[in-house]
């Protein structure tokens, strides 16, 4: 997650409580169930094609050459072949950190080999690409196929913790339905309690509820198991909503360590003088 999402999430939290009764953007759809009317992927504007040309064109002009070259490949290859090219491709866009193509590429290796691990691994790149997109058109629709992809997954390992996380947190975050993914994301805590994703989306989502003791709660074994600036920078919020001033500040100026980003640290400054008052 970016400093300007941190922020704007934290912002939300401690200044606009009137709105806190209703969760933030993002958490609840107000129309229908994820796959009640969503648009099938046949339908949809994001496709594999029209996602990948977006993404070439925020990438260096030889390797978008290079893709396009095995895309063509692909589209003529059939079987392992086909497989192989699918490994060679997903490879070329990890290699400049792009997720939303990785997610189609996943699915259309699962749709040729039915494994479990290709599509939980298209969940989770799905996952990866919504997560601090500003298209909402096409975050809203990768969110859906991460959904899907997840839920794929489960079907062919009902038991896997990574795949229920990862359906649980899709679904809080933007499938219509926040408390089956709540629901799901504690069954899995209830089983590994130190799961890292699993506690920080329960984190963020008691944040988000205004239920701050429990927000701390989740933050404070995630920063134990695996310390991070947004880890704290939650935690500290959840003090600071419940007047443990010096404990938001420590927790503040861990996260500006951790961050080393200028916009934040001037954030984090400023929050601390006033909790410091």
């Amino acid at each position: 997650m970016n400093t300007k999402q941190i922020i704007v999430i934290v912002i939300v939290v401690a200044l606009m409580g009137g709105l806190l009764a209703r969760p933030i953007k993002g958490l609840v759809d107000e129309t229908k169930g994820a796959n009640d009317s969503a648009p099938t992927a046949s339908s949809s504007a994001f496709t594999f094609q029209s996602v990948s040309e977006i993404t070439k064109q925020s990438i260096n002009a030889n390797i978008a050459r290079e893709i396009t070259n095995l895309e063509s490949k692909v589209a003529e290859a059939d079987g392992d072949e086909k497989l192989a090219l699918l490994e060679q491709l997903v490879q070329k866009w990890d290699d400049v950190a792009k997720f939303a193509p990785q997610g189609f590429i996943y699915e259309k290796m699962a749709e040729t080999s039915p494994k479990f691990e290709y599509w939980l691994k298209a969940g989770e790149a799905y996952r990866a690409a919504y997560t601090n997109l500003q298209d909402t058109a096409m975050s809203a629709e990768l969110n859906r196929l991460a959904i899907r992809s997840y839920e794929k997954a489960t079907e062919l390992d009902e038991n896997n913790l990574d795949a229920k996380t990862g359906l649980g947190a899709a679904l809080v975050t933007g499938g219509g339905n926040p408390m089956a993914g709540i629901a799901l994301l504690q069954e899995v805590v209830a089983k590994d309690p130190k799961n890292i994703n699993a506690n920080k989306t329960l984190g963020l989502f008691s944040l988000q509820s205004r239920q701050f003791d429990k927000a701390i709660e989740r933050f404070k074994t995630v920063v134990e198991l695996s310390p991070d600036a947004e880890s704290y920078f939650y935690l500290a919020t959840g003090y600071e909503n419940i007047g443990l001033k010096n404990e938001a500040i420590a927790a503040f100026q861990k996260s500006k360590e951790l961050a080393a980003d200028p916009t934040l640290s001037q954030f984090i400054d400023r929050r601390v003088e006033e909790l410091s008052k």
